[in-house]
């Protein structure tokens, strides 16, 4: 008998959890497909390609996100070649080189706490130490950015080396090959999913940074060459679509941008997952 209550309190603590479980998911996936339906269906029927390919005008009126989109890929490929050699250098050094175990776990400590840092703090502070050397430009959001970005490229790739297995190791050591040089062909080879991995999810940082940017990159809409837009003041899509909902008023624009930015971190994080689902198989042949 209380064998049979047991059991009977069991499957319904079972089945309690499960449709707590199963809720839990429900909705959240409702407020995904919301935000995604809500924000297309504003977004979408304000984007035309005169939006897409002009800049603003005072004199004309015209509203365009040209210069916003330069500029968005622009801080982009800066920050990414800025943070990718620092970070995977770093998870190069605490995965292969560094003995000392406390220094590690003190550098793997500091850069978990700098993941956890609310951005207008890095905005802040890279207005301090950028803006008022290099001035109020691109390249000092990049900068920013690219501090910002260290730890989920580090961390990423950082997991990713450990999955190489020792043995692949040995084995070239025993081919008689050097450190560098075992890293440089068997362990970095192997780990390239992780640094791609951790490319992909500092883009889509990058796209949707908007608090860091508003203290350092500016909120200029000029279209500039590469160049001459890194080292000047320029407003990125996430900081456009701020300016025309906060300042001015044009929320038809600042839906459309919305959208644009919606579907590519859809995109992205398709794009990462297409790239993990890639490795795995090559692993597997």
């Amino acid at each position: 008998m209380l064998n049979q209550t047991l059991s009977s309190k069991r499957k319904s603590y079972e089945v309690l959890m499960k449709a707590l479980m199963l809720t839990s998911a429900a909705l959240t996936a409702a407020l995904v497909l919301f935000l995604l339906v809500y924000v297309l269906a504003k977004g979408i029927p304000n984007i035309t390609w005169e939006l897409l390919s002009t800049k603003p005008s005072a004199l004309t009126g015209t509203i365009g996100i040209l210069p916003d989109i330069l500029n968005t890929v622009y801080i982009l490929v800066a920050t990414l070649l800025i943070v990718l050699p620092l970070g995977v250098g770093a998870a190069i050094y605490l995965t292969e080189y560094a003995s000392n175990k406390k220094v590690v776990g003190a550098i793997e400590y500091a850069a978990e706490t700098l993941s956890g840092i609310p951005s207008i703090i890095y905005g802040l502070v890279g207005m301090l130490l950028f803006s008022n050397s290099i001035g109020t430009c691109l390249m000092a959001g990049a900068l920013t950015l690219a501090i910002m970005n260290l730890p989920t490229i580090m961390r990423t790739t950082q997991e990713s080396l450990k999955t190489v297995p020792q043995s692949y190791r040995e084995g070239a050591f025993g081919l008689g090959a050097g450190k560098w040089r075992v890293v440089r062909t068997v362990v970095l080879p192997g780990c390239v999913d992780g640094v791609i991995t951790g490319c992909i999810l500092s883009a889509g940082r990058i796209f949707g940074e908007s608090a860091a940017l508003l203290f350092t990159a500016g909120f200029a809409h000029a279209v500039n060459g590469v160049i001459a837009g890194l080292s000047a003041p320029g407003a990125t899509l996430t900081v456009a679509l701020y300016v025309y909902a906060k300042e001015q008023g044009e929320f038809g624009v600042a839906f459309a941008i919305a959208a644009i930015l919606m579907v590519l971190t859809v995109l992205i994080n398709f794009a990462a997952t297409l790239v993990q689902k890639h490795f795995e198989k090559r692993r597997s042949i």
